[in-house]
């Protein structure tokens, strides 16, 4: 890995930046901060220098994964404007892109600020009088100046800074060689009890955490797929090796106590004193504040151009600054000045950035996971190792301030949660849907090894419409059926040829998908085109689904004529080869539901036709509907004398405690001057669904029943004649018990 020695043509036809300038300089600046100077001192007065030593190693480990991941994300595909966000969105969806970086823009918004005022207390080390505010107010505005000047040309300025820090470690190194180590204090310590471990751990993580500065400038790079891993592979090193090195140089340069009880410890063991520690000190930190501010506005312009911020700030004046905001983070910086104490706001920002790491990590893994061909890294990273890095973050975020760390989470769980209600959406693929098919692969191969059975049985149901803006009272009632446990497929069937068909199936199939969405009805969208709707209905059905969760229940509406119906009737038969069963509904054509309270449903027992399991199961389901939770299950039977009567109300009595389903039995002997045809009208008047079972017509006497039906449904409220043609007929919810040890008659 070597970075290129000069800046090539980016894609715009503008000369971009390198890896050394673009990525490792902001990179290894950031990293090599002022903890470095001001904290690490103390680091190793509190833990001593082997423990300080696993403190670097622990955190740079976190770190490195990290850098991998960004590193392997960033080799795959290209990274365009707005870096860590860009990652996110491309990965995650716009959604948790938006969570994620809204408050990102905002944390580096206000690093500027935090870097400002630290910048600005250090400098009271040698005028002791300087006002914080008023200088870190100018110092935004000088910062802001440098990053107006562009990109390449804010980013080559830190070079010397780079040689400052440079000096500042070997005059550190020097020093501990010609001087003898510092063993008192100018100021009096303390006898406060040492700090653990992981509280010193926690105090020094904050040091690791630059290693994405240069990925907020993936937009200005020439070839950000090379410049990325290259830049902040190297610099995670470099800062790696530097933070080896500089504990054993302080260990050796002053006394435990020394380190514990001075700050500026550096200034009194380094050859040259403040004179060439110094420099570095503010160098470090005046870098840090001007990635910030190169990086907030490029993360804002991404966010803008995903339509999740204003759009005046997507455009770019003089090339590809993004002046606009650039405006409004300096606005942003110079008015969080005004805040005074910013402690708190900077451990939240803290935390923020740390989710940003922790999501990369997790971006990483689940790209890998997910088993998606189009995820070819150069760079490829095995999985545990992402997610050990993202689980670091989380750690890590916990150790040094949970309270803050519920915050953050808590801002971006609000923000998810808003963005999702306005259902922006991208038109990339994302890792979410492949997720998704590695999940639905492995659940599918492992439903094949376990036998469908009666406990186990749910409806599939399978609805056929014309249009499904026109029978939408249908699909809703399939979805009431399935009530969340089962799939529903809505088909329409066009009859016809493919070939000259105007719509473009797929076109239609987002249609009806965008339909039933709007409708807030949980169902599947397909077109199919047919020769004719009887053959065309039994292709789909057998087509339709797959490994063990193929559709079992096929559900149609009432047709206009009665061909149509002797055609669904002449299905029954087939269909049931299939293991599968007819529902026939006559409804109203309107949508049910909506600001309606169901009370009623009426299954009529037939007793011969073994349709009443399948009939009572879906009225159970039904009922476990928010709309349809207040309505009873009435059992309706008629007998021909009062022996029927009696072993169907001894038959159901048993039945319904062993199924445990709440019913109310009522069997009737018929009389002798009324028709079955009158009582169905008289007793099933107020109902609000009607349940009948439906035979299986004779070959060539479909037709006479469909003029029966038609009869027999007059007058009657929405209803449903079912088929049960299931694996399991008369045995899907009758007990062990009753199926074992009573005769049951046929139902």
């Amino acid at each position: 890995m070597r970075f290129s020695k000069e800046s090539s043509v980016s894609p715009s036809g503008q000369a971009g930046l390198n890896a050394f300038v673009g990525v490792f300089t902001p990179t290894l600046l950031t990293i090599l901060g002022v903890i470095m100077y001001l904290r690490f001192g103390w680091v190793v007065g509190e833990v001593g220098l082997n423990k300080a030593l696993v403190v670097v190693l622990l955190a740079n480990a976190i770190t490195l994964l990290t850098a991998l991941s960004l590193s392997a994300v960033a080799t795959n595909s290209k990274v365009g404007v707005g870096g860590a966000y860009y990652i996110i969105s491309r990965s995650l969806g716009l959604e948790i892109g938006g969570a994620i970086g809204l408050p990102l823009y905002l944390s580096q918004a206000l690093s500027v600020t935090l870097y400002s005022f630290g910048l600005a207390e250090s400098l009271r080390i040698v005028c002791p009088s300087l006002p914080v505010a008023p200088a870190a107010f100018m110092i935004i505005i000088f910062v802001a100046i440098l990053s107006f000047r562009g990109a390449s040309f804010a980013l080559r300025s830190q070079i010397p800074i780079m040689m400052l820090i440079g000096v500042s470690i070997a005059a550190l190194w020097l020093g501990t060689a010609f001087r003898e180590p510092v063993r008192e204090t100018l100021a009096s310590v303390a006898t406060s009890p040492r700090e653990g471990f992981w509280e010193v751990f926690a105090v020094f993580f904050p040091a690791v955490t630059g290693v994405m500065a240069g990925l907020s400038l993936s937009g200005d790079l020439s070839d950000p797929r090379k410049a990325i891993p290259r830049g902040a592979l190297w610099a995670t090193t470099v800062g790696l090796l530097v933070y080896l090195f500089v504990p054993v140089v302080l260990n050796k340069g002053a006394t435990t106590e020394a380190l514990r009880g001075e700050p500026l410890i550096w200034t009194r063991i380094a050859l040259g004193g403040p004179w060439l520690v110094l420099p570095g000190l503010w160098g470090a930190i005046f870098s840090s504040a001007v990635g910030s501010m190169l990086g907030a506005p490029r993360t804002l312009q991404a966010l803008a151009m995903d339509r999740l911020a204003p759009g005046k700030l997507a455009g770019a004046v003089k090339g590809r600054e993004p002046r606009a905001g650039m405006m409004l983070t300096l606005a942003i910086s110079l008015t969080a000045v005004f805040l005074g104490d910013l402690n708190r706001v900077a451990t939240v920002v803290t935390m923020f950035f740390l989710s940003v790491y922790g999501t990369i990590n997790m971006v990483a893994a689940l790209e890998k996971l997910s088993g998606n061909p189009s995820w070819r890294p150069t760079l490829d990273v095995p999985w545990p190792l992402s997610l050990a890095g993202a689980a670091g973050c989380v750690s890590v975020m916990l150790l040094i301030h949970w309270p803050a760390t519920l915050i953050a989470v808590s801002i971006e769980v609000a923000l998810w949660l808003g963005l999702q209600k306005k259902n922006r959406g991208g038109e990339w693929g994302d890792v979410r849907r492949d997720l998704y098919e590695a999940l639905v692969r492995w659940a599918l191969i492992h439903l094949s090894a376990h036998p469908m059975t009666a406990r186990n049985w749910r409806p599939h149901i399978l609805v056929f419409v014309g249009s499904v803006e026109r029978r939408v009272d249908l699909v809703q009632y399939a979805s009431w059926f399935s009530e969340g446990r089962g799939v529903v497929t809505v088909c329409e069937l066009e009859e016809g040829d493919l070939l000259s068909w105007d719509m473009g199936v797929v076109y239609r199939e987002r249609q009806i998908d965008r339909f039933l969405k709007e409708e807030g009805i949980p169902a599947f969208g397909e077109v199919n085109v047919v020769g004719d709707v009887e053959r065309g209905i039994l292709a789909v059905t057998q087509a339709n689904g797959l490994a063990g969760m193929e559709s079992n229940t096929v559900m149609v509406g009432w047709p206009d004529d009665l061909d149509r119906l002797t055609t669904f009737l002449r299905l029954i038969r087939r269909l049931k080869q299939l293991h599968c069963s007819l529902i026939i509904g006559k409804l109203t054509g309107e949508k049910q539901g909506t600001g309606k309270s169901f009370s009623k449903i009426q299954v009529w027992w037939g007793g011969l036709r073994r349709n009443g399991d399948l009939m009572l199961l879906l009225s159970y389901l039904l009922t476990r509907n928010a709309e349809w939770g207040d309505a009873r299950i009435e059992i309706k039977s008629i007998a021909s004398n009062a022996l029927m009567k009696s072993q169907t109300e001894r038959f159901l009595g048993q039945l319904m405690p062993e199924i445990r389903i709440q019913a109310k039995v009522d069997v009737m002997v018929k009389p002798e001057d009324e028709t079955v045809f009158e009582i169905l009208r008289r007793e099933s008047k107020k109902a609000d669904l009607v349940l009948l079972g439906l035979a299986s017509p004779e070959e060539g006497g479909e037709e006479a029943y469909a003029r029966r039906l038609v009869k027999m449904t007059e007058g009657l409220p929405p209803c449903f004649l079912l088929h049960n043609g299931s694996l399991f007929i008369g045995d899907l919810v009758t007990s062990d018990a009753l199926a074992q040890g009573q005769e049951v008659p046929s139902s």
